[in-house]
């Protein structure tokens, strides 16, 4: 070859360089837009599914159903954060989502507000395809535009968990009247198109943006399939079928919201609920007390067949409830005053004297799932996740050998106090004068509980701590002032409920994630901040299979128990409900919580 030609040979290759670095950065392959996204494999329905598999298409559209519900409300805005306490029924009747979530699946979402979902195998991109017909129940047609406004005040102006998922979002854009794309490069977060598409839509031409966070018990505008009809602060919401509703003969839609109305109820006091219920002024009612539906339905209504009560087995994870404490307050940093006032909860006596013997202890924040470390050794791949963090599990509880303490039945076990007693002791606590003491100061807090049946566990729990000279009062307060103080984590200890799903992701950071100990409104009621924590969370929320995912939650279940942030109560593996007979419900059950909505979406009434 010729100098000359060796001279050509190298300036085109340097022409060819310089036009491939010229080119825009290729964008991830995109799979097609689809009905659906799952958090791991593929929707388990075909995208010509004709209803969910837990609602049924013959179900008679019609009638009323009457709801009753304990506590009161201060507002119809369910984005704010200063209120005590918003109204039920609202989200999912009224507002809507991009996607809606299949409750027969872990975590499947399909389209609902956008008829189409596209990602990328990384997902870092994701766009919606909204369906045309989409309006809100006052004729407004519902656009991208509103898609973005939604996501823009969500972002600045909703709830804490809200404020820090979107935060992840590098860029949304809106192509057309019908297309949204969110750029989530950089997030690292495969569960973040999910919750994108559960963000609901707004009308940005009816929401009053200054006063977005505040109280307010103007009704909402959305573009559900009912509107508020009336309204009584604190007392009653009726939700009346909005006749022009554009998704009814969705596949999501079909055989759900079968009500003409639904007239929700307000009881300050559970007896009164209770007594409502039997009356039949009610028509549902989901029972949590042990103790009345051992014996409290033995009542005219159920003799002649007016109500019907069933016991059903109780899907999806348990879920954990337990005595908090709050990490803010000085006492309940030390985890050994944690782990010792655990010991003294007696649940083999609270369990046969005030519950009939019908609970199971909780063991777990994932209790009865695949998802339940307790009772299994750690894998190796939870070995790995955890390598990082020295300590952040206790030996015991890696090897799946702790379990919450068994004690004798007697109400007076010695032996748990003991161990207690030597725990506070390492921790620099004596007992001097039948009072726990440290530096001259005893051991005294506050158990803030919300109803009588709180009052009566917290008070046994404060009766078993004053035997190791521990002075714990139980103050109740109303349902309003309860969320207020909540939401301020004005309190020493509190019960607290962490409902689980099969699917656990992103509301873990708002529960227990670093960044949310002192964000106020959060859940993250202990005040844990741990960097296995935040490392877990990041760790499932980025698992891209199953068996990844699953050793992820149990390493993250390990580290939680670890903590002692909470004193585990106890559960019921099964679900009962009492109900009028003039209503049904489909025979097929969700094989994922919750078995039924707050309003009954997938029943119908069958006699007037």
């Amino acid at each position: 070859m010729t100098m000359r030609a060796i001279r050509d040979a190298i300036s085109s290759t340097r022409l060819l360089l310089a036009l491939l670095l010229a080119l825009p950065a290729l964008a991830p392959a995109a799979r097609a837009a689809t009905h659906g996204i799952a958090m791991h494999g593929e929707p388990a329905l075909p995208p010509d599914f004709a209803h969910l598999p837990y609602a049924d298409p013959n179900a008679i559209p019609g009638g009323k159903v009457r709801i009753g519900l304990s506590g009161a409300f201060d507002s119809l805005n369910p984005f704010n954060l200063k209120s005590g306490s918003t109204a039920q029924g609202i989200n999912g009747n009224v507002f809507q989502s991009l996607l809606a979530r299949s409750n027969d699946e872990p975590f499947t979402l399909y389209g609902l507000v956008a008829r189409s979902v596209e990602t990328d195998d990384s997902r870092e991109h994701v766009t919606f395809r909204l369906d045309p017909r989409a309006h809100f129940s006052d004729g407004a047609p519902l656009t991208s535009a509103d898609v973005l406004f939604s996501f823009d005040l969500l972002k600045t102006k909703g709830r804490p968990q809200q404020r820090i998922a979107y935060g992840l979002v590098k860029r949304a854009e809106a192509p057309d009247a019908q297309t949204v794309t969110f750029d989530l490069t950089g997030a690292k977060d495969r569960e973040l198109p999910l919750i994108l598409g559960l963000m609901p839509v707004l009308p940005a031409h009816a929401t009053d943006v200054e006063h977005f966070t505040d109280a307010s018990l103007k009704p909402p505008i959305g573009s559900g399939p009912y509107v508020i009809a009336e309204v009584e602060p604190g007392a009653r919401l009726v939700l009346r079928r909005d006749p022009n509703y554009w998704g009814k003969d969705l596949p999501l839609q079909r055989g759900m919201y079968n009500f003409d109305e639904i007239d929700i109820d307000y009881f300050r006091d559970g007896n009164a609920l209770f007594e409502a219920f039997k009356a039949g002024l009610v028509d549902y009612r989901e029972e949590t007390s042990t103790a009345r539906w051992a014996s409290g339905y033995d009542v005219p209504a159920a003799r002649d067949g007016r109500i019907a009560l069933e016991t059903l087995k109780s899907p999806g994870p348990k879920g954990l409830e337990g005595f908090v404490f709050n990490l803010r307050r000085a006492p309940f940093a030390d985890i050994r005053l944690r782990e010792a006032l655990g010991l003294m909860f007696d649940f083999e006596w609270v369990d046969a004297n005030l519950y009939s013997g019908l609970y199971t202890r909780t063991k777990s924040f994932f209790d009865e799932s695949e998802l339940c470390s307790t009772g299994r050794p750690a894998s190796e791949a939870e070995r790995a996740l955890l390598a990082p963090f020295p300590g952040a599990v206790r030996e015991d509880i890696l090897e799946g050998r702790w379990t919450p303490p068994v004690h004798d039945g007697t109400g007076r076990d010695r032996e748990p106090a003991r161990r207690a007693l030597e725990l506070l002791s390492q921790a620099g606590w004596k007992l001097v004068d039948n009072a726990l003491v440290k530096d001259g100061v005893p051991l005294a807090f506050e158990i803030m509980v919300t109803n009588r049946d709180q009052e009566r566990l917290a008070l046994f729990y404060a009766d078993s701590l004053r035997r190791i000279g521990v002075a714990a009062s139980v103050r109740l307060v109303d349902e309003v002032q309860y969320q207020r103080r909540r939401q301020k984590f004005e309190f020493d200890v509190m019960i607290g409920n962490w409902v689980a799903s099969a699917s656990p992701g992103n509301e873990q950071r708002m529960r227990w994630g670093s960044a949310s100990a002192a964000q106020e409104g959060s859940f993250n009621l202990a005040g844990a901040s741990s960097p296995a924590i935040d490392a877990l969370i990041a760790a499932l929320v980025s698992a891209r299979g199953h068996e990844d995912f699953v050793a992820a939650v149990r390493a993250y279940d390990r580290v939680l128990l670890s903590g002692f942030y909470v004193v585990p109560l106890f559960h019921a593996s099964k679900q009962w409900i009492a109900h009028s007979t003039k209503l049904a419900r489909p025979q097929t059950l969700p094989r994922y919580s919750p078995l039924f909505g707050a309003t009954l979406e997938s029943w119908w009434r069958t006699a007037p």
